[in-house]
């Protein structure tokens, strides 16, 4: 059942807090302590974010006179609906699915050494001098399959290179890369952030990979001028440790090349046959198309929904556009091209497809119980009574939407809450406002946008970036928190720009 078909009369309740603060006035002290209570829990109690959303999910409905019955329906089958499973249930049905296989082709490109065959092309075509530049290219075009922590880790080696033989500050090759992976992490499917936005408040992907990037570009050349900017004020060394990993490694492979040297020698004068060749890298043309087929399906697909009639062709177009379809197709072809033309065995796709999955439970998790969370919030009138509030602040509701995300996000630290709790509080501003598709799909840019403001000491990704490049977390403050921020306001600026016109 659809999350949005679950509605209920506020108007009637009287239970919960409300028998205290009757009307909206209780409504609105159930939404403040509701939030209030979230952010208690992730930042001082140190609560799982899915248990915590759930439990302050079950305490909003409780406190806005929710009865248990229409919390969790019964034990009994019966016509009652249950607003944790249709919340759980609507959101999940639609993202997991785009989620679980976007990983599994991410993984597929990362462990086929697609990384270093995109970022080896990049640094030549683009030169010794651009090679922050082409970092960054880097960045955007591989972060678009993988999570931005995965990109990090693979293509970390990368910077450090490029970074000892310039003899520059390791934060002007590693910030545009960063500026790159957080951008299409933050704007463009099949990442988990724009997907559980766009599921919740109903928006196409096609438009919102539009959207997307149409906000995100802009933005992510704004991060990489002041990438250059601090890199060239702030130096940062590579890290010894890296230093010694990167000699190792080469140590390691000039001593694998010499052995398989001799040993080509030892069969060649035994005139035995050769073994199987080494594996080629990974052509850039073959990495291009399997990381653009699902976008290209996704938006002929938005552009035939538009620009046809109904007919067998635009029936056609939208059944391999659809995200599940085109998302199938991508990975059949990485597992094609990049696995078993190359040598790879079934099972080794098999293994390498089942491994990338375990991370995602936890994403999943915090989207479905965001999914549960702005359920209720619209089922126990609290969504509705906020709706009537902001109205009267004369704020446009994509500005709303930015401001909620950033007041969240650097409360609370995660991205995934902020996003899944601020499309939970701002969809009932949108019901019956005759917004267009594309106009919903910048809101959903707005919101991601405001997900990544000035990622600081209670995110994950800040420490991150600091322990992973050795920056110290004075500069990381200055550089990478400042880079977010920077994202993140161009992004909206963009954004709340094209809401004019569309």
């Amino acid at each position: 059942m659809s999350v949005v078909s679950v509605t209920y009369a506020a108007e009637r309740r009287t239970g919960g807090l409300l028998a205290l603060v009757p009307g909206t006035g209780g409504l609105l002290t159930v939404a403040a302590l509701g939030i209030a209570l979230l952010l208690f829990l992730i930042i001082k109690a140190r609560l799982q974010p899915f248990v915590a959303l759930l439990a302050v999910s079950i305490a909003v409905g409780l406190g806005a006179g929710l009865s248990v019955t229409e919390l969790f329906g019964t034990v009994q089958k019966s016509g009652a609906v249950s607003l944790v499973e249709a919340g759980m249930g609507g959101t999940l049905g639609h993202i997991a699915v785009i989620v679980g296989l976007g990983t599994m082709l991410g993984s597929v490109l990362e462990v086929s050494g697609g990384a270093e065959a995109l970022s080896g092309r990049l640094l030549a075509l683009f030169g010794e001098r651009r090679e922050p530049l082409a970092m960054g290219v880097t960045g955007v075009v591989f972060g678009i399959p993988v999570f931005f922590d995965v990109g990090i880790f693979v293509l970390a080696p990368i910077v450090y290179a490029a970074a000892r033989r310039s003899g520059k500050s390791i934060l002007l090759y590693a910030l545009p890369l960063l500026a790159g992976l957080s951008m299409t992490h933050a704007f463009l499917p099949p990442h988990p952030g724009p997907v559980a936005a766009a599921g919740l408040l109903h928006v196409d992907l096609g438009r919102v990979i539009l959207m997307g990037a149409a906000a995100g570009l802009p933005a992510v050349l704004a991060a990489w001028a002041y990438a250059a900017w601090i890199g060239r004020r702030v130096f940062v060394p590579v890290p010894e440790e890296a230093k010694r990993a990167e000699e190792a490694k080469r140590a390691e492979e000039a001593k694998r090349a010499e052995e398989a040297k001799r040993a080509e020698e030892a069969k060649r004068a035994a005139t035995a046959p050769r073994g199987p060749a080494p594996e080629k890298p990974v052509a850039l043309g073959t990495l291009l198309a399997v990381i653009g087929t699902p976008l290209l399906l996704i938006l002929l697909a938005t552009f035939s929904s538009v620009a046809f009639a109904p007919s067998t062709g635009r029936s056609v177009a939208e059944f391999f556009g659809h995200p599940f379809v085109a998302l199938t197709i991508a990975l059949l072809l990485a597992y094609w091209l990049l696995g078993l033309r190359r040598g790879w065995s079934r099972a080794s796709l098999e293994a390498v497809s089942t491994a990338s999955l375990k991370p995602v439970g936890n994403i999943l998790l915090v989207v479905g119980a965001g999914g549960v969370f702005g359920a209720v919030l619209k089922g126990s009138g609290v969504a509705q009574a906020l709706a009537d509030a902001f109205a009267g602040a004369g704020l446009p509701v994509i500005v709303l939407a930015w401001l909620i995300a950033v007041a969240l996000r650097v409360a609370q630290g995660s991205a995934t809450v902020a996003i899944v709790t601020t499309a939970g509080i701002v969809a009932p501003l949108l019901v019956d406002t005759g917004a267009s598709q594309a106009h919903l799909a910048l809101v959903v840019v707005a919101v991601s946008a405001g997900s990544v403001f000035a990622s600081h000491v209670n995110d994950g990704g800040f420490w991150m970036v600091s322990t992973y490049f050795g920056i110290p977390e004075r500069e990381t403050l200055k550089s990478w928190t400042v880079l977010e921020s920077v994202l993140s306001v161009a992004g909206f600026a963009v954004a709340a720009i094209l809401s004019v016109v569309v």
